[in-house]
């Protein structure tokens, strides 16, 4: 180490040597070129020598100073680049709690030369991180769903053991059982569409068919839950002919009847209505008289995972897992579509559907 900081410091006394015959010769050369222009010859050599030494000097300080400078200004540029590097080096590492405090003033002027890179920088980590919470809250999220049956699973497997279970009770312990791998299945399946339908190429397959029909066939097939519930069943159904993609549009239509029966009480109705405006835009309402959502549950029910209080009797979402409107929400935006919600406490919801009549449609406000 001694030897390389000797090499180093014998290095620097050698380029400023260099560095000072290289001026001396410069001014040598200059004070030569000025006598000749001036004609003064008569000049006597040690005045002339003075003079190009005092010549050679202010050449190298001036080069010494521009140097000094240069260097100055790299320092500056480091000392002001320094946070953003370090602020990326954390963000590399996953940590987005950056301080970009020292750009305050820049970030307030957006006619600093380097203030869209810095609010560029500071964006992204706000985004990064965003983004972080929502993964690690998804993860939470699924490891909750996923621990709920399998906890049950496990209790009843256990329970089961017992040699000294009635035959009711061992019927009823392993259909709790089937029950849980079920629900255990189902939030698989969901996650796994939820999953493609958010991946870059989710499956479309356009095709032309009519739409009330469809629901039509959606409303019979859930027949035997909302007859045991005594449900009296208001269908409103224009004739319409659809261009989507038929699959995923009886998915929503599955899940949003589906959350109408599971929510709406013994003898309770359920309206569904479908309606086309005269610039294609189709409207799919579906109405219950079930005990309705307060308004900062309407701000929620299209995340996923989530589940409104059990006192609101909407406990869970579609599947049972807070997946199903989130399901729903995204086909219908693949669609073009949007979804509304109308509710409120005693009142019942309102659920409807706006999607274009054609692929080729343009969405407009409506």
């Amino acid at each position: 180490m001694r030897a390389v900081e000797l090499f180093k410091r014998a290095a620097e006394t050698l380029v400023m040597v260099v560095l000072f015959l290289l001026c001396w010769t410069a001014a040598f050369y200059l004070t030569a070129w000025v006598e000749r222009l001036l004609h003064l010859n008569g000049v006597s050599p040690f005045v002339g020598q003075m003079i190009t030494s005092l010549v050679g000097l202010f050449i190298f300080s001036l080069v010494m100073l521009g140097s000094s400078r240069i260097e100055s200004i790299r320092d500056r540029r480091f000392r002001f680049f320094n946070p953003i590097v370090v602020a990326m080096e954390k963000m590399a590492q996953g940590d987005f709690n950056i301080d970009l405090s020292t750009y305050k003033a820049m970030l307030e002027s957006p006619h600093h030369p380097f203030s869209k890179i810095v609010q560029s920088v500071d964006h992204m980590a706000s985004e990064l991180g965003e983004m972080e919470r929502m993964r690690q809250e998804f993860i939470s999220n699924v490891s909750h769903e996923i621990q709920s049956p399998l906890t049950s699973i496990s209790g009843f497997a256990r329970a089961l053991e017992s040699e000294d279970l009635s035959v009711e009770e061992r019927k009823h312990y392993l259909d709790i059982i089937q029950t849980e791998s079920k629900r255990l299945s189902k939030l698989s399946e969901n996650l796994l569409k939820l999953t493609t339908l958010e991946s870059d190429h989710p499956p479309f397959e356009m095709t032309r068919y009519s739409l009330d029909q469809q629901l039509r066939n959606v409303m019979i097939s859930c027949e035997p839950q909302w007859s045991s519930k005594n449900l009296q069943m208001d269908i409103d159904l224009n004739k319409v002919t659809i261009e989507a993609d038929k699959d995923l549009l009886s998915q929503v239509w599955i899940n949003l009847l589906h959350n109408s029966i599971k929510f709406t009480p013994d003898n309770g109705s359920i309206r569904v209505q479908l309606t086309e405006n005269d610039r294609g835009v189709v409207y799919v309402k579906i109405k219950d008289s079930g005990a309705g959502m307060s308004q900062d549950v309407q701000m929620h029910i299209f995340e996923r995972f989530y589940k409104a209080d059990p006192s609101r009797n909407r406990s869970s979402q579609g599947s049972g897992s807070g997946l199903g409107l989130a399901i729903v929400k995204k086909i219908v935006e693949l669609h073009h579509g949007r979804i509304h919600v109308l509710s409120r406490p005693g009142e019942g919801t309102e659920m409807t559907v706006v999607l274009p009549k054609t692929a080729s449609w343009n969405e407009k406000e409506e």
